[in-house]
């Protein structure tokens, strides 16, 4: 199956493979947020958008190498009215979950939440990491 223009894989569609949920369940309605897979040298970031979020309403968690990514939060709004009193619940809720590559060290993930976006941080192994070129002496 080709997946990009170029017709190779993409690196990180092979470590991370697809995450389980889709962008957007039309039979409940729950909306994913987006999320961007960063790869540099020595980690993985993966960047959650979730403005109107902070950081206690997320759960992270590693398990058997699946990343999983979870809010739920409640929000209501009161108008009130002389002849009526009106109450609206709004209930944000997400679950995404990515599965983690064996060259990764998964017990040393860690998150920052800044400006409405959640980064999760999963650094390589050091074997997995790029080594830069060094020259041979010949004898």
């Amino acid at each position: 199956m080709l997946r990009n223009k170029n017709f190779f894989p993409s690196i990180v569609d092979e470590f991370f493979g697809r995450d389980y949920m889709p962008a957007l369940d039309f039979q409940t309605g729950i909306n994913m947020p987006s999320v961007n897979i960063v790869e540099s040298k020595d980690d993985f970031r993966i960047e959650v958008a979730a403005p109107g979020l902070d950081k206690n309403d997320f759960k992270i968690n590693v398990e058997n190498n699946v990343l999983n990514i979870s809010s739920e939060k409640e929000e209501s709004n009161e108008d009130n009215d002389e002849r009526y009193m009106r109450r609206e619940f709004c209930y944000t809720s997400f679950n995404r979950s990515f599965s983690l590559p064996q060259t990764v060290e998964s017990d040393k993930v860690s998150a920052k939440h800044e400006n409405g976006v959640l980064t999760i941080s999963i650094p390589k192994r050091e074997e997995a990491k790029v080594k830069p070129a060094r020259q041979i002496e010949i004898g």
